[in-house]
């Protein structure tokens, strides 16, 4: 699913453009935010792709959208 990521101070928000959603990110696997999952304020959880630390936001990625019992 085509989502856009971006920064907004110390917090990161995903734009779903399809659905017209824009949620904030309040839980990630990992501290970069890349390569692991992420969680919104909605409930829904993405595996967002490998990508470097330093990547810079607002990006357009492909990230799957994961079911309620996939990690």
């Amino acid at each position: 699913m085509k989502v856009i990521l971006r920064k907004i101070k110390d917090d990161y928000e995903i734009y779903v453009a399809k659905k017209d959603l824009e949620e904030k990110v309040v839980e990630a696997e990992f501290p970069t935010i890349w390569g692991g999952w992420i969680k919104l304020a909605n409930g829904w959880r993405f595996q967002m792709p490998d990508m470097p630390a330093d990547t810079k936001l607002p990006l357009t990625i492909d990230a799957r959208k994961l079911g309620e019992d996939e990690e």
